[in-house]
């Protein structure tokens, strides 16, 4: 969900900015490195998720896949977002440079809240873990078309129109978010349920 350089007025892309550079932090503090590799594998799966991307005004419609990145990474979602931004930026000039900052936050806070919000669901029975996955997925994807929204209709008013298109085309993608999201944790409770486990343990 990229927002193109030159759109943003100045006060939204400082404050994007300041915030991805708090929660980077936090995500860094809170990080095990001994599960960088995991942080690398879901940076690779989100980079290349959102490569396919259909241009809607100022912004885009892609998969992101942060729903299953705030489950497993929590705060780690901050830099998994990150390099994959950074990267789409530098190779394939998507999005920009100067809207990193506010791209990242749209991305990687939605998936911070669905992390506090269904983390602890994850450990219930299959019926309900995958109903609970399922709203983590769509919920983040909601989350965070509405907060591509407010940071264009923040710019100016004029991106009203706009903003309710982004939303409204989103809609598809929510189900299919968390779709993924649901299946994903249904076939890590079988194969690997000391990683639902891990989830609780977060802070």
């Amino acid at each position: 969900m990229h927002i193109s350089e030159g759109v943003l007025s100045a006060p939204v892309l400082i404050a994007g900015g300041a915030l991805t550079v708090a929660g980077s932090a936090i995500g860094l503090k809170k990080l095990d490195y001994d599960r960088l590799a995991q942080v690398g594998i879901l940076s690779a799966a989100f980079f290349l998720a959102s490569l396919i991307h259909v241009p809607i005004g100022p912004s885009s419609v892609h998969l992101l896949l942060n729903g299953i990145l705030g489950l497993l990474l929590g705060w780690g979602a901050f830099p998994a977002v990150l390099v994959g931004l950074v990267l789409q930026a530098i190779f394939f000039q998507f999005g920009g440079i100067t809207v990193l900052g506010v791209n990242t936050f749209n991305v990687a806070f939605p998936a911070v809240i669905c992390f506090y919000l269904f983390r602890r669901l994850m450990q219930k029975e299959m019926k309900v873990a995958f109903m609970a996955a399922f709203a983590c997925g769509a919920l983040s994807v909601l989350l965070t078309s509405l907060m591509v929204a407010v940071s264009l209709i923040l710019t100016e008013e004029s991106f009203l129109e706009v903003s309710a298109l982004v939303v409204t085309a989103h809609l598809p993608v929510m189900a299919i978010e968390g779709t993924i999201t649901a299946f994903c944790v249904v076939f890590l409770k079988k194969v690997q349920p000391e990683t639902i486990s891990s989830f609780a343990a977060q802070k």
